[in-house]
């Protein structure tokens, strides 16, 4: 690959990023969406002269997270719709093509966390292109007279531009795969089940959340940061950025004192795409199952306890006592047997552990379930892979939880943080990261990670941990207790 490359706004420089890897990073894809493109979708980015050096991240998108590796958000910095392009230096291509949206539960987070470093899957043979798009109330917020869903029309830009320059850095423009974790996942899960015609022709979803927002919810959330930031909701667009982020951060506090009412008492996540009619004009398990992305191979993904990240790190109101546990059920619209079925499965388990494993089976493991079984009742292809690592390299119990699984697809197991997420790494963990990442890679090269398509409730899933195997569907039982249970948007 040449060292410079042109695309539709520029020439721009990179780097060699690893042995027979070439990276360009912080490329703008759009104009920054600040003065009169504020609560606007993207405008393509306008050209620039000579050549960009693009050799560090952009700047990330307003947010109050402080992480291990990220840079910190400065109000002055403007230009935060940037993407990250690792490409394989030598000849062969075209090569297929992997654009990934960071998680961070639609507030905070940024293409440049180390764990997302595209050198080590690029070395594999394949593109990897990894997104800022933008976050908190600037991406998401409701305001009227402005676009729900902003944050996705910045990735759909971001899509937009890889189909048009990709060639030049060796990707196949014909074989885009959009994948994400988390927040990023349920991106791209709102994109394949949106009616836009979408520039991606696979999609791998990591830990995608049940948390899509009726319209009415996303309003309640604006009215409180309208009060946080001391404006009327109608104002909120004239305050600044770092005013609107204090607010989010006021009322999440107001969340962790069990101040909100009902579901909101348990639920940390202000943000996130809006059923709007628009974009997204419905939840996407039912558009799924009504055929909205059979085109589209989906290769779904979760861990086994996704919610002990969240408990560990003080993002939740714990429940330890049985009524505790039956007005969280309650106030969470789920059925009063579901926590005694729970009961009668892990007949060991504590209440703490019970709340978790409902939890992370609602937000996550049955939500990804149905994503898959509706794909299939449409005609589409879709693939099931649980992540359950349970021991470290020194035999230490570690949790499958939440992000666990990130820098297993990357090979980032060295990366700053990782050992909080994975324990200590050794042969297996390596491993383990080989298996993972050539699924991977032949998914977004041939659609298909190479293991048996789900079909229906006999599977079968991929399991990700130890030695990776394939297995009959989930646990029949588990599954019986959500078979009435709505996971759609809820009431405000």
């Amino acid at each position: 690959m040449r060292r410079e490359i042109t695309t539709t706004s520029g020439r721009v420089r990179g780097r060699q990023a690893a042995p027979g890897v070439r990276a360009h990073l912080g490329i703008p894809y759009a104009d920054p969406p600040f003065g009169p493109l504020r609560f606007r979708p993207p405008r393509p980015r306008r050209p620039w002269a000579g050549v960009r050096d693009c050799v560090t991240f952009g700047p990330v998108a307003p947010q109050s997270a402080r992480l291990t590796g990220l840079p910190v958000w400065a109000a002055d910095e403007e230009d935060i719709l940037t993407l990250n392009v690792w490409a394989p230096a030598g000849s062969g291509g075209p090569w297929p093509v992997l654009t990934w949206f960071h998680g961070g539960a639609y507030t905070f987070g940024s293409s440049a966390q180390p764990d997302f470093d595209g050198a080590r899957l690029a070395a594999t043979g394949m593109v990897v292109v990894t997104v800022n798009y933008r976050l908190g109330f600037e991406g998401f917020g409701h305001l009227p007279g402005t676009p729900d869903n902003r944050g996705l029309l910045d990735q759909l830009a971001a899509l937009d531009w890889v189909a048009a320059n990709i060639a030049e850095f060796g990707g196949d423009p014909d074989r885009v795969t959009a994948a994400g974790q988390s927040a990023g996942a349920g991106s791209v899960l709102a994109l394949a089940a949106s009616d836009r015609a979408t520039p991606f022709h696979r999609a791998i979803l990591h830990s995608p959340p049940q948390g899509f927002r009726s319209p009415a919810e996303a309003a309640t959330v604006a009215d409180r940061i309208a009060t946080a930031a001391g404006v009327r909701p109608a104002d909120l667009g004239s305050a600044p950025p770092e005013a609107l982020v204090r607010a989010a951060d006021l009322v999440a506090g107001d969340h962790s004192a069990g101040r909100w009412p009902g579901r909101w008492r348990h639920d940390p996540v202000l943000y996130g795409p809006v059923v709007d009619g628009e974009l997204l004009r419905a939840d996407p398990a039912p558009s799924l199952a009504q055929g909205a992305a059979a085109g589209t191979p989906l290769l779904v993904t979760h861990t086994t306890e996704e919610y002990w990240l969240f408990h560990a790190v003080g993002g939740l109101n714990p429940v330890r006592t049985e009524g505790e546990l039956a007005r969280f059920a309650d106030d969470l619209g789920l059925p009063a047997a579901l926590p005694a079925g729970y009961r009668r499965l892990l007949p060991d388990a504590t209440v703490e552990e019970l709340w978790l494993a409902i939890f992370g089976d609602l937000r996550y493991g049955e939500y990804a379930a149905r994503l898959v079984e509706s794909q299939v009742a449409a005609g589409g292809a879709a693939w099931l892979a649980l992540f359950d690592r349970r021991r470290d390299a020194s035999g230490q119990r570690v949790r499958a939880w939440h992000h666990a699984d990130v820098p297993f697809v990357f090979g980032t197991l060295d990366a700053p943080g990782a050992d909080f997420l994975i324990g200590a790494v050794g042969t297996d963990e390596h491993r383990l990261a080989r298996h993972v990442g050539a699924a991977v890679l032949r998914f977004a090269a041939h659609g298909d990670p190479g293991w048996t398509p789900f079909h229906g409730g006999t599977g079968p899933v991929e399991v990700w941990g130890g030695e990776p195997r394939s297995v009959p569907a989930t646990d029949p039982a588990r599954r019986a207790l959500w078979e009435d249970v709505p996971l759609g948007p809820a009431p405000a």
